[in-house]
């Protein structure tokens, strides 16, 4: 049959990316406690086209997503990526995929068992010289009490949940859940999805007695992404949903502002 893609184009303008966006797909992800966890993601996946091809064959990413269906470990991506301008005939290729990902928690006084969600981004991207490029992106909910309304309040403090989005590149392998810690302990408090009244008590009083403004919570994220060796290059951002404002109070911090010798 007549392959319509392969076709010369004469306008003689490249495209940087070209490919499926917004498939949801079953993929395997490892799991630090269980070994692997199924969960569903949104993928994306694009290549470079040359300005004198018509188009590319989009069928063939779905078909590449088969074969390496059984676990997207950061191996894995690699070796999609290649794959991707080894049957496509690119020089670049680009992958993202987000989904959730779930960890048991316990809740801190009761031990009283729930699943927490957390919103999970890998990108990957390989480029003219074959350079892999991967970058882990997590977002953990947390809550935060303000030191100031703390400060000058008779009695009371007001507090807000807020999400913290961590972006790592790395020298090695780095569990979801490493980065999920880090987040959470720079926090007031952490986020929990079952909370008896024993527990509701400690973690109210935990936030009360932990004030932090969305700069303290970011600069204690990026202390100790910055003291990781295994971590070549972080951003670190935290918005706060507050609760007597009509507006979101935010900060963020790059590694390249800290040090520029992986930027």
């Amino acid at each position: 049959m007549k392959d319509i893609q392969k076709e010369k184009d004469y306008r003689r303008i490249p495209i940087d990316k070209v490919g499926i966006k917004n498939l949801r797909y079953p993929v395997t992800v490892q799991d630090k406690e269980n070994g692997y966890q199924q969960t569903v993601a949104n993928i994306n996946m694009y290549v470079d086209l040359p300005h004198h091809v018509k188009g590319t064959h989009m069928s063939r990413f779905v078909e590449m997503l088969h074969t390496s269906r059984q676990e997207l470990s950061f191996e894995a991506f690699a070796r999609i990526l290649k794959e991707m301008k080894q049957q496509l005939s690119a020089r670049s290729s680009h992958i993202e995929l987000k989904f959730p990902y779930f960890i048991k928690k316990k809740s801190p006084v009761t031990d009283s068992s729930g699943l927490m969600d957390y919103s999970c981004r890998i990108v990957g991207q390989s480029d003219k010289n074959n350079k892999i490029d991967i970058v882990s992106e997590v977002e953990v909910p947390v809550t935060s009490v303000c030191p100031c309304s703390k400060e000058i309040s008779d009695c009371g403090a007001h507090n807000q949940r807020g999400i913290i989005t961590i972006s790592v590149r790395f020298k090695k392998f780095i569990w979801i859940e490493d980065v999920i810690k880090i987040a959470e302990n720079a926090a007031s408090c952490e986020v929990y999805s079952v909370l008896k009244r024993a527990d509701e008590k400690y973690v109210t009083e935990k936030g009360f007695q932990n004030p932090k403004f969305v700069e303290d919570i970011a600069r204690d994220a990026a202390v100790e992404l910055y003291q990781d060796e295994n971590i070549l290059w972080f951003e670190v951002s935290v918005e706060n949903f507050e609760s007597i404002h009509n507006h979101s109070a935010y900060a963020y911090i790059s590694s390249c502002g800290i040090d520029d010798e992986h930027c």
